[in-house]
């Protein structure tokens, strides 16, 4: 918890510099700061929110792929997101997903593809009557920049492939900077007098989103493609391998270091075999990427967030570097906790300039024994946030080292410094602080306390919770410190006139905002959950007790007992969701929510005891008329059905929209039964009339 609520701090800070230097580049064309320095923080930025994509909001700079769209570039849509990977760092976390994927398919015998996570910018290239159509980034997941002329003078993505391709179709990539072509960039960059690339990731980076493609025909990209994204009027193969064996044929380049592992202990030895042979790859690469084989159990299992479960990144051991600790600070985060965190005189950490790291809790550091003013290690560990490690040698040996760290000490002295006199207060409202019995974090007693305020807002707001576009972390400050809201269920009181009366504000960005706040009041209830930032209960858990307790009033009754007769609820969740709904001010915004008519239930047919559709499963394709495919799924969730992505044999039935795609073919030989978007209305409707008196609450 503390190194997400960490996380969220660092976030803002680095959203606050992007966006102060994107205005200085772009409108002033005046910039403080060189490519290297800019680049370190989007890709420090990056990685964060990968880490912790419950923090990103729509008005992220990554967002925008380090500025406003430019002109040059247009906005692609990805039909189907292109997800982040789970990490794992141990040969025990390799075993943990393992055993979790077992658990859920109930197949033992599993085979994987082992693949090199090369270090590069992901992209997607579709193609349209066997020619390259359009190229564009990853972007946010869902939208990425169209850079369509500069990916066509990589000469190893093909401009066209062989006639018995599928119709349209999708391949994501990595695009890279072997090794050998960064040192000679950066070589012609120093000729020149012109700031270097930190790392070949933020050279390719920089290349492909050149506004001159002759700029980008002259540096030495190249591409390994990794995956099918989605194919339309050709059935594909049904595993990973065999798919990557096609488009190889095709004329795509796939690294020929892939390999097929019949057993998960064969993935783990091509891990530990490429841990020792790294340094003479020929490109950067900072990890393994072990994927199930089979494409219809990887769409089975689904994902968690933004996290797919039938792939995992084995990421290589950590970067370190040594630097000195300035100062400790402490920071407030979502649920009250003080977290503290290291100030760092600067130092490049894998290509990344750190200047703060986390230090988890007091005991923590004192277990470290890390002081202010030690030379100490500081660690990347696959990308997440920077940690100490702890000192190095020379340090404890110091006559003249610090004293040990005290955290109500630390806090007595930065009230001090704010007029608020020695005592140990919360460092942003002033208020007590204390610690429970058991605990290993100190808490803010002031539950209005504006930095959990803003804290809380912000992850309401976010994609995972309601998906409300416009309040971010910037619009989430203004807002409170404007005095417009004092809790989450505030935004459902806010009116046009109030937004109008901000600073900057156009009539058409308020009413944008306040169509998004009424447009979330018929989220799903796990995602209602998610968003309240009750502690431990993350969007999974969320969806488990959503699952177990279809409305929040029963929610909100269930003591411990109940609570921990969920599969996978222990103790500790148990505790924390009693804790949530016993405090007077979270009932009370329950109590506003439903007022402002929030759905605060999942539909369920009360009559029968049992859901109408339970057991059933849906695919749709195409596009349908009567409502977004978000919605059809839904609508098939709250009536028990299942909603997948794609075909397996257990589906039931494929509902065929527009322009349906490849999945009609499949389904015919496969004996699934296909019906239109008409019949499709006919089973809601028929199933709606089996459970008259579910209503949402």
């Amino acid at each position: 918890m503390s190194e997400l609520e960490q996380a969220g701090k660092r976030i803002r800070e680095l959203r606050s510099q992007i966006s102060h230097h994107n205005y200085l580049y772009y409108a002033m064309d005046a910039p403080e700061i060189g490519d290297a320095e800019y680049d370190a923080l989007m890709r420090e930025l990056r990685q964060l929110e990968s880490t912790y994509p419950q923090l990103v909001t729509p008005d992220s700079p990554t967002q925008r792929v380090g500025a406003a769209p430019i002109e040059a570039f247009g906005v692609v849509d990805h039909p189907r997101p292109l997800l982040s990977l789970g990490n794992a760092f141990t040969d025990g976390d390799l075993m943990a997903w393992y055993t979790r994927t077992v658990k859920l398919t109930g197949v033992r015998a599993i085979s994987f593809v082992c693949e090199h996570k090369i270090d590069g910018l992901a992209v997607a290239l579709t193609y349209v009557n066997g020619r390259l159509e359009t190229g564009a980034t990853r972007g946010d997941g869902y939208r990425g920049e169209n850079i369509t002329q500069n990916l066509r003078t990589i000469r190893s993505i093909p401009l066209s492939v062989r006639a018995d391709a599928p119709t349209r179709f999708e391949v994501r990539g990595e695009v890279y900077l072997p090794k050998a072509g960064f040192r000679k960039l950066n070589e012609e960059r120093a000729s020149e007098g012109l700031p270097l690339f930190a790392n070949p990731r933020n050279a390719a980076a920089g290349s492909v989103r050149q506004l001159d493609p002759r700029i980008t025909a002259k540096r030495p990209l190249d591409i390994f493609v990794y995956g099918l994204g989605w194919a339309e009027g050709r059935l594909m193969p049904d595993t990973h391998w065999e798919t990557m064996q096609y488009l190889k044929s095709l004329g795509f380049r796939i690294n020929p270091a892939n390999e097929k592992a019949d057993t998960i202990e064969e993935a783990r030895q091509y891990y530990h075999q490429w841990v020792e042979r790294r340094e003479s790859l020929a490109y950067e690469a900072d990890g393994v990427v072990v994927k199930i084989d089979s494409l219809p159990v990887q769409e089975d299992l689904g994902s968690v967030g933004n996290e797919p479960r039938g792939a995992i990144a084995y990421k290589f051991p950590a970067t370190q570097a040594t630097t000195t600790l300035n100062d400790i600070g402490i920071s407030v985060g979502r649920t009250g906790t003080l977290n503290p965190y290291a100030i760092l005189e600067p130092v490049l950490v894998g290509g990344v300039r750190i200047r703060q790291a986390a230090l988890h809790n007091e005991d923590d550091i004192r277990r470290k024994d890390i002081r202010q003013g030690d030379r100490v290690y500081v660690q990347r560990a696959g990308e997440v946030i920077p940690e100490v490690l702890g000192p190095t040698p020379e340090s404890k040996t110091r006559s003249d080292r610090g004293r040990e760290f005290d955290l109500l000490e630390k806090l007595k002295e930065i009230n001090l410094s704010l007029g608020r006199g020695d005592r140990p207060l919360c460092p942003v409202c002033g208020a007590e602080v204390f610690r429970a019995e058991g605990e290993a974090m100190y808490f803010c007693t002031n539950s209005r306390c504006p930095a959990q305020l803003q804290a809380r807002l912000e992850l309401f707001a976010s994609r995972g919770a309601m998906d409300i576009r416009g309040i971010g972390e910037s619009m989430s400050a203004v807002l409170l410190q404007q005095g417009l809201v004092r809790d989450v269920a505030d935004l459902y009181y806010l009116k046009t006139e109030d937004l109008l009366k901000l600073d900057r504000m156009g009539e058409k960005s308020a009413g944008n905002i306040i169509r998004a706040i009424e447009g979330s009041k018929d989220r799903p209830l796990p995602r209602l959950l998610y968003g309240l930032g009750i502690r431990h209960v993350g969007g999974e858990t969320a969806g488990l007790l959503a699952e177990s307790f279809p409305s929040i009033d029963e929610l909100m009754a269930a003591d411990l007992e109940k609570l921990m007769s969920v599969p996978t609820i222990g103790q500790k969740i148990a505790d924390s969701v009693v804790a949530f709904f016993q405090q007077t001010d979270n009932r009370l915004v329950i109590e506003k929510l439903r007022a402002a008519g929030v759905k605060l239930a999942e539909r369920k047919a009360k009559q029968t005891g049992v859901f109408p559709l339970a057991g059933v499963e849906f695919v749709i394709t195409g596009t349908l008329k009567s409502s977004s495919r978000e919605k059809a799924q839904e609508r098939i969730k709250s009536l028990g059905g299942m909603a997948k992505s794609d075909l397996t044999k257990k589906t039931n039935y494929l509902v065929v929209g527009e322009e349906p795609g490849s999945k009609v073919e499949r389904a015919r030989s496969w004996g699934i039964k296909t019906i239109s978007e008409e019949e499709f209305l006919r089973v809601l409707a028929e199933a709606d009339s089996q459970a008259p008196q579910a209503k949402a609450g």
